[in-house]
């Protein structure tokens, strides 16, 4: 049962006299307790609905167009609160924020529901039989599960849950009804990594065709983890070995599927010195929200852009501007390589490109979106900017113009003295952004 927050006007609630306090209690005789429920129930044209309403309970009958919105309107998102972790896992990045931080940045979802309607990533440790039911039954696909391991003991030293030792019948179960799969793996030296690896990947391939595809990233460590499980950062070699791990098996699915299926992340190539695979290793960048591809698509993006304006807009290349473009560790010789291509064609750009070092979180901590609004200032300060400076996106959090620690997008270009401009990792846009006049 969820409350309705309010009705939209001429819809087909309104119409049957649905209202803001109402309590929606079942359509179709299915009882209504989140987002799912609503959304999977409410789909067809003729729908019988109870309502408790002033305390008394209503029976309507609703006719509508199929798929058509009902018109009740609800407090949250879900309906519902979201399902918090009940996992302790020893990677946990959440578990190594320093405190003072606001408090929504240290809640754990692990919510399959999100898992669905947002690409948010689940560990499937706290899903019920009911609850794979209703997967099945709603065929919600995918499905996206952080792995980790599929060592059934391994796993549960490393989520620190006992029920994370399910795993791998919660996939086949998933897979056995079609459910698309999309997994992930964190990999942590001397835990999961090398044998743990390659028993892995040999468990999950088993799923296809059920499985999409497998990132696999190395685990992320701040500075602030005493009295944490003691991990230790890949060194160069360990990346170049860890990559050539996964790209080994993944020629194997490649000659078996045509797909490679399995995946490292940006940051072992990074790490290891290596080049970025080329665009057709990627498969359609099924894994690319967990950084597996962004270089190269934002790299093919842009080379394909720059083609078409040398060839049909000219006139773009003889803009005079003085500009700055500040990035992570990890992503800087891939920037400044961007940047130096452009200014062959733009000899009347002045473009500085700036390394913004992670001292909020530590120096292990190299990737774009964990800079801090404190890391910008420390790094740009008293530098020549120029009249704008651009800086990636994904640095704010989603939706809003605040990163992390709560310093606001015009707070930073008060304390710089520039006019900011925060852009996507779309080569295209960020070509077209350093051409504006």
């Amino acid at each position: 049962m969820v409350t309705v927050q309010s009705v939209k006007k001429r819809s087909p609630a309104e119409k049957c006299g649905i209202k803001s306090g109402d309590k929606l209690i079942s359509v179709n005789s299915h009882p209504i307790n989140d987002i799912l429920d609503y959304g999977f129930y409410t789909r067809e044209k003729l729908l019988e609905i109870e309502i408790e309403s002033e305390g008394a309970l209503r029976h309507i009958t609703m006719k509508k167009s199929e798929d058509a919105d009902t018109g009740m309107e609800f407090e949250s998102f879900l309906m519902d609160k979201k399902r918090s972790c009940a996992n302790r896992c020893i990677f946990c990045f959440i578990d190594q924020l320093p405190k003072g931080m606001r408090d929504t940045l240290y809640f754990k979802d692990d919510d399959t529901r999100l898992s669905f309607l947002q690409g948010n990533y689940v560990t499937l440790t706290n899903v019920s039989d009911r609850d794979i039911s209703r997967i099945l039954e709603m065929h919600i696909s995918p499905v996206n599960v952080s792995v980790h391991t599929t060592n059934p003991q391994l796993r549960v030293k490393m989520l620190g849950n006992k029920n994370a030792s399910k795993i791998m019948d919660q996939l086949n179960t998933l897979a056995s009804h079609n459910i698309s799969l999309n997994c992930q793996i964190v990999l942590c030296k001397g835990y999961n990594d090398k044998e743990e690896l390659d028993r892995s990947m040999k468990e999950l391939y088993a799923l296809y065709p059920a499985l999409s595809g497998v990132s696999i990233v190395p685990v992320g460590l701040t500075d602030y983890r005493d009295g944490l499980c003691q991990l230790e950062p890949f060194t160069k070699d360990e990346a170049l070995e860890t990559v050539r791990q996964i790209e080994a098996f993944g020629d194997k699915c490649r000659q078996e599927t045509g797909f490679r299926l399995f995946y490292a992340g940006d940051e072992f190539y990074l790490k290891a010195g290596l080049s970025i695979p080329a665009e057709e290793e990627y498969d359609d960048y099924p894994q690319i929200e967990n950084g597996v591809g962004l270089i190269r698509s934002m790299q093919t993006e842009f080379d394909l852009e720059l083609d078409d304006i040398q060839q049909y807009e000219k006139e773009l290349l003889d803009v005079r501007r003085s500009i700055s473009v500040a990035t992570g560790e990890a992503a800087y010789d891939f920037i400044c390589g961007l940047v130096e291509k452009l200014k062959k064609s733009c000899y009347n750009m002045d473009i500085k490109v700036y390394k913004v070092k992670n001292t909020f979180f530590g120096s292990n901590v190299t990737v774009a979106g964990l800079i801090t609004g404190h890391d910008y200032i420390k790094t740009l300060s008293g530098k020549p900017l120029g009249e704008v400076l651009y800086i990636p996106s994904c640095s704010l959090r989603s939706g809003e113009d605040v990163f992390l620690d709560d310093i606001t997008l015009g707070e930073l270009e008060q304390k710089l003295n520039v006019k900011i401009i925060p852009l996507s990792n779309d080569g295209s846009e960020f070509l077209r952004e350093l051409l504006k006049q």
